[in-house]
């Protein structure tokens, strides 16, 4: 899962292993390959960025960086 910013400010998350495109047309678009589009404010190279930290972190098998992080705590 991948956070970004939709161009009214409010923050979504969005499932990395359903995109199929992202384009910039001028504003950045997620298409998913449930048909669903998000146009967001990262641009296309911030958003492969967390795409591929996000894969990189499944790979690893360590998420105790994600342990760490506020909302994983009681």
């Amino acid at each position: 899962m991948i956070q970004v910013t939709r161009l009214n400010g409010s923050e979504i998350i969005i499932n990395a292993e359903l995109i199929e495109t992202i384009e910039a047309a001028p504003d950045t678009i997620i298409t998913l390959t449930t048909k669903s589009k998000y146009v967001v404010r990262e641009g296309v190279d911030e958003v492969l960025k967390k795409v591929y930290q996000y894969r990189r972190r499944l790979r690893s098998n360590n998420f105790s960086d994600d342990l760490d992080d506020i909302s994983f705590k009681n």
